[in-house]
This record gives structure tokens, C-alpha cells and sequence, in this order.
């Protein structure tokens, strides 16, 4: 991974300047990173500040203490786990606390992470063919549109529908509060008091967290769309924060990206768009539910591409040809901050014929077959002979503890405590004696092999 700035050499002090700290009754230095230019270093997403980018010192310190090990068997790609520990490190202070750190590290959490990229991979191509078809069909040389194209578009949102539900089933597994997820439920099991104001707090750092993990995976594009659309779908159209930049769709427009299960009622009475698609799924689409749960037979293709692209996982996409934003990309074409680095992309030699990452193709959408909705109908489905299980390697309490810590461990380097590089970790092995027995090294490898051939 490549990094954003070129060295490793920190100064003490940077540009800025010195004032008077009544407080503390010594001198304070500000530098002038956090006095001018906020708009570039901060990100507002529903109204708390997350860095947009990092400086040289906090660079060094999140390559050193907190990005993921490079001897792991998908160490070299980009993973969900490499944008969840980025925006563990650029999300505010407050927001690390033990629970939510827990939290985004269980095996539904992923799950839901999963499903939304894949659902937001889509709604994007989506929007951008509504927003194309919105300037074909009007001005002065506006496009008749014809009955094709209207069976097209209930197809495209069938589609989109699809990934929608998918995203519900996780969700609602979560609020199920079953097995490991019990520990996070609002209700207190023992005095059966329910802790609604933490409840409330812990709801909007989680829906801040996801909207950041999905608009760093899509490229870092389309920020607004992306966070009106997490709003809506968790939320329901009555509590999306009203914004200026949000996108206005047309009710033609709208019934194509939120699909017919869409119904607002009295703010008291509505569900959110994710548990609306739960409570009529047709029955050609009930095989979804059991997506990644266990091994689907049948005639739809479909549902089955749909499996494919889910049980797959991030660090073999290219072997199915299927993007996901930047998952399964190898992380010697990004920096630390997962932004895309052209000089080293412009070595692999990419083109239209070889592009196994999507990067110079561009996503689009694949035309539908005619009465495609009709034909699903008459597919046949079979009774299932296996099942499917995720495994999530499980954080452990030093981890966790190292993240909540995360202000005082940026506090101690930046004051004093020593980074280091490559330089500094050398000779620090040659000064300081080490033995290292045979055996000890044989079981680690062991150990740790054992766990990559699962």
C-alpha cells in the first residue's frame, strides 16, 4: 500500500503558531492544518465530523498500530476489514467506545457491510441511468419512450429490489437480538429496562459508520446520494435529514429506484423500506432469504448469480468477473487511505481487453431479456442439500481496547513517543539480543496456517 506522503521523517513542530493556554497556564502550539482548510481535512456525515484525510504523524501511527497484518492469506487486497479499520481511525473520538467497537467486528455486522456495498454497487448504476434517461426524455429533442423500454425499467427495479431485500434479511438478524447479537439489545434481560436514549445515540454512530464504509468502497463517489439512500432505507423518507445537495427524484423516478413495496403512511405508523420488503416478497424471490445461509438448487438463474456474487468472497471477485467498488483490488494500487494511486496504476498496464479489477472499464448495466419477470414464474426449485457458513475471525479484548484507546495513542506519539520505520525496527533488533527457539517459531506457523485452510 502506498503512502500519501513520501518519507517518514515527522517534525516536532509544523507550520503554525504559538498562543498563550490559560488553562494549562503554558504554551499551546495550533498548527495550521486545523486552523484553515476544515472543508478539506473534515467530512460532515449526519452531522458529526469524520477526517477526510490524515496528516504525516497520524499516517505513520494507524500503518504502525492499527492496519491489518500483511501475512494474512488476503493481505494483499482490499477487504471489508481494511475499510471498517480506516474508519475506526478517522471516525470522532466519542464514537470508540467498547460497544461499538464489539459491535462492528461480529460476523452479522459483516454480513450486513457485505450486502449493502453489493445493493449500493447497483443503486448507483441505477441512478445513472435515471439521471441519463431524465435528459433523453425532455428539451427540445426529447425521446419518445417505448413499451420496451417501460418493461425494462419494472425489470431494472425488480433488480434493485432484490439486492434490497437481501440487505433487509441481514438487518433483521441483527435486530433480532439471537445468540452473540443478545449482548447489544436496548433491553436490560435481568431489570427489564430498556436503555433508549443509548439505544438512540448507539443507532445514529452506526448509521454514520456504515454510510462512511460504503462511500469509501464506492470510490469515494456520489457522497450524497449514498447518505440520503442509508437514511431512507433505515430510517424511512419521515426522519431523512433534509440537505441541499440531496438528489430530487420524480415519482416516475421514484417508483423505479424504491420499487413497489414503497408505502408512506403517518409518521407514527411507517416502517422502514427495509422491513417493508420483508412483508410481501413474492414467491419466486423467497430462495433470497436463504442466500448465503445454504447452497440454492434450482432452474433461476437469477437468484443463482445473485448467490455467486454474495458467498464469493472480497479477495476472489476478479475470478468471477463482478465488482464491488474497491473490494478484492490489490492494495499496491491505493494508499493509506484507500484512494485510488494512478502513477502506480499506470504500471500495470490495464486496458478495455485486460481489466480484472473494473477500473478502466466502466460499471454499467446489463440489458434485461423480454418478459423476463414472466418467465421467472415457471423456474423450478429443489430441495436444498447444503449448508453455508461465514467464518469471521473473531477481534479479541486487546484489540478492541487498542482502538478505544486510539486519542491517548495518537497523544503519546505525537508528544514524544517514537514511530518507527524501517530504519528504527532495524536497529533496534541488531542492539537488542533475542533468542528465538526453533519450536516456538514451528507452532506459530502451524497455528497460523492452520487457521488460513479452513
Amino acid at each position: 500500500m502506498k503512502r500519501i506522503h513520501v518519507g517518514s521523517y515527522v517534525p516536532k513542530y509544523h507550520s503554525g503558531k504559538w498562543s498563550w493556554n490559560t488553562d494549562s497556564d503554558s504554551l499551546h502550539f495550533e498548527p495550521h492544518n486545523e486552523l484553515e482548510n476544515v472543508r478539506e481535512r473534515y467530512i460532515v456525515t449526519n452531522g458529526f465530523r469524520f477526517l477526510r484525510t490524515m496528516d504525516q504523524e497520524e499516517e505513520l501511527i494507524f500503518r504502525q498500530e492499527y492496519m491489518r497484518d500483511k501475512n494474512t492469506f488476503d493481505g494483499d487486497v482490499v477487504v471489508i476489514a481494511d475499510v471498517i479499520d480506516l474508519v475506526l481511525f478517522l471516525m470522532p473520538t466519542k464514537f470508540l467506545t467498547y460497544k461499538l467497537v464489539e459491535f462492528l467486528h461480529q460476523p452479522q455486522v459483516d454480513q450486513l457491510v457485505h450486502s449493502l456495498i453489493i445493493y449500493f454497487e447497483y443503486y448507483l448504476r441505477l441512478v445513472e441511468f435515471v439521471l441519463i434517461r431524465r435528459d433523453e426524455v425532455s428539451g427540445q429533442m426529447a425521446q419518445t419512450q417505448s413499451e420496451q423500454t417501460s418493461d425494462m425499467k419494472r425489470t431494472l427495479s425488480v433488480y434493485l429490489s432484490q439486492y434490497r431485500m437481501l440487505v433487509a434479511r441481514n438487518y433483521c438478524e441483527i435486530l433480532q437480538d439471537k445468540g452473540n447479537m443478545a449482548k447489544f439489545y436496548h433491553m436490560n434481560m435481568v431489570v427489564k429496562i430498556s436503555d433508549t436514549i443509548g439505544d438512540k445515540i448507539f443507532h445514529e454512530h452506526f448509521l454514520a459508520v456504515l454510510i462512511q464504509i460504503v462511500w469509501i468502497s464506492m470510490h469515494r463517489r456520489a457522497y450524497f446520494f449514498i447518505e440520503m439512500e442509508v437514511n431512507r432505507l433505515f430510517r424511512s423518507e419521515h426522519f431523512v435529514p433534509a440537505h441541499d445537495e440531496y438528489p430530487v427524484f420524480s415519482p416516475m423516478e421514484r417508483s423505479l429506484l424504491y420499487g413497489k413495496n414503497k408505502r408512506n403512511v403517518n409518521y407514527r405508523c411507517q416502517e422502514s423500506p427495509l422491513v417493508q420488503e420483508l412483508k410481501l416478497v413474492p414467491p419466486e424471490d423467497l430462495p433470497i432469504l436463504w442466500i448465503g445461509k445454504r447452497k440454492y438448487r434450482g432452474t433461476d438463474r437469477r437468484i443463482a448469480e445473485m448467490e455467486l456474487e454474495y458467498i464469493v468472497p472480497a479477495s476472489q471477485l476478479c475470478l468471477i468477473d463482478v465488482a464491488h467498488g474497491i473490494l478484492g483490488h490489490p492494495k499496491n494500487i491505493y494508499n493509506t487511505i484507500l484512494t485510488l494511486n494512478w502513477p502506480s496504476l499506470r504500471y500495470l498496464n490495464f486496458s478495455q481487453e485486460y481489466d480484472p479489477y473494473h477500473i478502466i472499464r466502466q460499471p454499467c448495466l446489463e440489458i434485461p431479456r423480454m418478459n423476463w419477470i414472466k418467465m421467472r414464474k415457471m423456474n423450478e426449485n429443489y430441495d436444498h442439500f447444503y449448508r453455508i457458513k461465514q467464518f469471521v475471525k473473531p477481534i479479541g479484548h486487546k484489540r478492541i481496547s487498542k482502538w478505544v484507546k486510539r486519542s491517548r495513542i495518537i497523544e503519546f506519539f505525537k508528544s514524544g513517543g517514537i514511530i518507527t520505520n524501517v530504519v528504527s525496527r532495524a536497529e533496534n533488533e541488531m542492539t537488542v539480543e533475542t533468542v528465538r527457539i526453533v519450536d516456538d517459531i514451528v507452532a506459530r506457523y502451524l497455528k497460523i496456517m492452520a487457521t488460513i485452510r479452513k
